[in-house]
């Protein structure tokens, strides 16, 4: 039928409600009954984080998104429906890399024994 909708459709958007992530993947299952697939190397901070860190997520903003706290991490649910991946800045990646092994570092050196 040609001509205006008499419905206007108002987009659902979806919510996560549980995250996998592997040495591959980050696996998204959503509300709707949806999954969400997506290489790790999309998100630096998830590919170098450890399995601990990867594993400590919550879900944030009513589960339109995930945050990794010990990854200074943020991925919205929308911008992995869309395919797009990380859009932190190569130097600022780097700048967390750092601190981050500075910060290994640091732990290392107060465990072991002068």
């Amino acid at each position: 039928m040609n001509g205006i909708p008499s419905a206007v459709t108002v987009p659902v958007r979806p919510k996560a409600v549980q995250v996998l992530v592997t040495d591959d993947t980050l696996t998204v299952d959503l509300e709707d009954g949806r999954t969400i697939a997506v290489p790790i190397v999309w998100y630096p901070r998830l590919a170098y984080g450890t399995t601990e860190e990867r594993a400590n997520f919550r879900l944030a903003g009513g589960g339109y998104g995930i945050h990794w706290p010990d990854l200074d991490e943020d991925i919205g649910v929308e911008g992995l429906l869309l395919g797009l991946k990380s859009m932190e800045s190569a130097t600022s990646f780097e700048q967390w890399l750092a601190r981050r092994k500075q910060a290994q570092a640091v732990a290392t050196a107060e465990i072991v024994p002068a």
